[in-house]
């Protein structure tokens, strides 16, 4: 906005400097389990989905049960994503709700060629199925509560897209 001199005159302010846009890289999903479960839910994951451990990180002052560091967070791949799995371990982690993943809106979508075969295998290393696997025009569909309160949808898509 112009300021007016005391001579009538208008002065310009100089235009404010624009900050370059954030680039963004990727995109991971971060899982946070309850204090002292992050090894159990590792575990689950690569039961359940078949997920591989990419690198972990503990923490250094904290022990688990075999008096090793505890884990804080691993990172974990499932198919073509990136999952990372985190312990609630203070203050500067999200906290975990009483109502799960579902009651903040949070689901999340896994794909897969088989959607009997992976509901049945989560289902095994402790999922609980919500309902049936169902068909619709878009393939088979099941939806899974994990141990830790995480809603997890299981799909497996037709030869026909749908969006």
């Amino acid at each position: 906005m112009a300021e007016v001199a005391t001579n009538g005159s208008e002065v310009l302010a100089a235009p404010a400097a624009v900050p370059a846009p954030a680039v963004f890289t990727g995109l991971k999903v971060q899982v946070t389990v309850p204090a002292g479960r992050a090894e159990e839910a590792v575990a689950f994951y690569k039961a359940a989905f078949a997920a591989e451990e990419v690198s972990r990180s503990t923490h250094p002052k904290r022990k688990g049960d075999g008096e090793e560091a505890a884990l804080l967070c691993a990172e974990l791949k499932v198919g073509a994503a990136t999952l990372l799995v985190c312990d609630q371990a203070g203050d500067d982690v999200p906290a975990v709700g009483k109502e799960g993943a579902a009651s903040s809106g949070l689901v999340l979508r896994l794909e897969t060629d088989d959607g009997n075969a992976a509901a049945a295998q989560a289902a095994a290393a402790g999922g609980a199925l919500q309902g049936e696997v169902t068909e619709d025009g878009c393939g088979l569909g099941a939806t899974l509560v994990d141990p830790f309160g995480v809603t997890w949808v299981l799909a497996s898509t037709s030869a026909k897209k749908c969006a």
